[in-house]
Parts: structure tokens; sequence; C-alpha cells
């Protein structure tokens, strides 16, 4: 599959009908093909993605002083990402070329969960900005809901029991990254955010206009997804494509803004409970080979590795970045 399909996702609310049948056939034809899709019907209003992105802007728009007072530190990866901060995770190549603000799943700072990982906590919010709390978090449980829904397609698909894969998401590890890419120049070397596979369940993104996306083929060929007004890009990452033993395809993107104009972005990366160990659940097909994973340990590994005076070491499995 060398084109990215869009599909209408709303027949995933009445299940066991011919229709719901239809969708998680295409669904799952992405799915097991490019591991990209676009999808409509969600329910998620383009007046909630238009306040994210105003939300988003303006956060970064914010006195540079204050947000590296919000930023990100090793013990707790929450909140203002510098330009040029991070390299790939590997240590290899040049600095990505975006700023970002981190977010995870929000948890009250007594909550009890805090106790068995430490991964877990209150989100840093801008006080500039005392109406982005609620912006964002209600579209992120607007999200919350269209990954149950595909996650349910996929059960269906994939022939698992119901909520074999849905259960593994309460108290989640569920992320959010809003992204700031200035323009590249034409003959500007590097990326924006450099050749990878995403190391969650499941990424939904709300496309950007002015572009940058890019997604690899199976023949190694470049595209950029064709995602209609309203609609969302969802791609699979390397937890599915471990939990169905290869049959569902963590794909290479990446993003390379020539626009000429400031990019926004903000997607949303579904990753289980922090003890959930993710491992096939079906027999692995021919050739795919690749070791369980801890949820609460990759993660912490991701972000560990991040740092650019941290490297990975053989406790750590492949942790999504590519070689360009």
């Amino acid at each position: 599959m060398d084109s990215i399909p869009t599909i209408d996702i709303s027949p995933l609310t009445e299940p066991k009908t011919d229709t719901y049948e239809a969708t998680v056939q295409h669904i799952l034809e992405a799915c097991t093909g490019i591991g990209f899709l676009s999808i409509t019907g969600t329910g998620v209003t383009q007046q909630t993605v238009d306040q994210v992105r105003q939300a988003t802007r303006e956060i970064f728009a914010i006195d540079e002083s204050r947000k590296w007072d919000q930023a990100i530190t090793r013990e707790n990866y929450r909140g203002y990402i510098p330009m040029g901060f991070f390299t790939p995770n590997d240590g290899s190549g040049n600095a990505d070329k975006y700023e970002g603000y981190k977010l995870h799943h929000e948890v009250a700072a007594n909550a009890p969960i805090r106790s068995d990982c430490s991964l877990y906590g209150p989100n840093l919010w801008p006080d500039e900005l005392p109406g982005a709390k609620e912006i964002i978090l209600g579209y992120w449980s607007q999200l919350d809901r269209v990954a149950d829904l595909l996650l349910g397609a996929l059960e269906t698909g994939l022939n698992l029991k119901p909520n074999t894969l849905r259960s593994a998401f309460q108290d989640p590890m569920t992320n959010m990254t809003l992204l700031h890419y200035p323009p590249q120049a034409a003959d500007e070397a590097g990326y924006g955010i450099h050749p990878h596979k995403d190391t969650d369940a499941l990424t939904i993104i709300a496309p950007d206009p002015v572009g940058g996306l890019e997604v690899q083929t199976r023949t190694g060929g470049w595209i950029t997804p064709n995602c209609p007004p309203g609609g969302f890009v969802v791609n699979i990452g390397d937890m599915l494509e471990l939990w169905s033993g290869g049959r569902l395809k963590s794909t290479p993107h990446r993003v390379v803004n020539r626009s000429g104009k400031e990019r926004y972005s903000f997607p949303y990366f579904a990753v289980p409970r922090h003890d959930v160990i993710v491992e096939p659940l079906l027999a692995a097909l021919p050739g795919f080979d690749r070791p369980a994973v801890h949820c609460g340990h990759w993660s912490a590994e991701i972000w560990r590795t991040n740092w650019p005076d941290e490297t990975a070491d053989d406790n750590t499995p492949e942790l999504g970045t590519l070689q360009d």
C-alpha cells in the first residue's frame, strides 16, 4: 500500500452491524498495509481543534524566560522543551528543529498511583493562559474516546477477545506534545522531527494546514497524508505492532517544514498503564522477533535517552529512532 486511505469511523459506534464490520476491515487493511490512515466521523468538531491550535500558538508566544521557568527536567518530563534541545534517541544526527510543551495523563499530586510509578503526576500549565488546561484536557478526553473506538475495532479485526487491548488503557501513560516548528529554508539540512517510528500504541493528530508530515511507503518513498478538513491522521505505533505479532505496521515518518510558515501541531500518543507488559497476543509473523516491552520501563528510557548526554544500553529495546 503506497497511499493513505480516508475512513469514516462513525459506524464504530454501532457494533454488530454490516457497516461496522466493513469499517473494521477497512481499518485493518490500512493498519496492516501502510500503518497510517486518515479518519473522519470522529465527533470532534473543527471548532474544538481550532481552539487547541490557538491555545498552542499562545503557549509558544509566552515570554521566553517564562517558558524556561517551566522547562522539563530529568526528574519531571513535563513542561517546556526548548528549540533544538533534543537529538534522536540514538545520539546521532542534528537536533530536531522544534520547540515543544510536554503533557502527560493528568494525575493529582496525591494520587496513589504515583507511589507505583514516578512518571505519573500533575502537569505544568502556564499561568499566563488560565483557559488552556480546560481546552486541552477537553480535547484530550474526546481523543480518548476515539482511541477506544479504534482499539475496539482492532480487537475485532484481529479476532481478539473484547477489551483485550482497551483494558490496558486504564490509568494510562497516554501523553501529548504541543509542537512549534519554525519554517526551514529550502537548502537547510535536518528535520523538524527526524525519521522515526512512534513507540506508543497509536497516535492521533489533527494535521496542520501548512503541511510537513511525510510518511515512508513500503517501497521507500515518502508521501504526505491527504487528510480532509475536520479529519485526523492516525498511525500505528511499536506497541500495537508488537501486540499483533507484526501484523499491524509501525511506519517511519518525519516532519520537514519548508512551507515558509510557522507550523503548530499537538499529537496524542496512546500508551498503556505503567505495569502493562506488551508482548504478542497472536503468533508472531515469520521474521518478526522483538522482545516484550514493560510500558513503564520503556517510557522512562525514551524520556531518559532524549537528553543529549544519555545513551541507550543493552537493557533498552529499540526506541523508534531510524538511521537517516
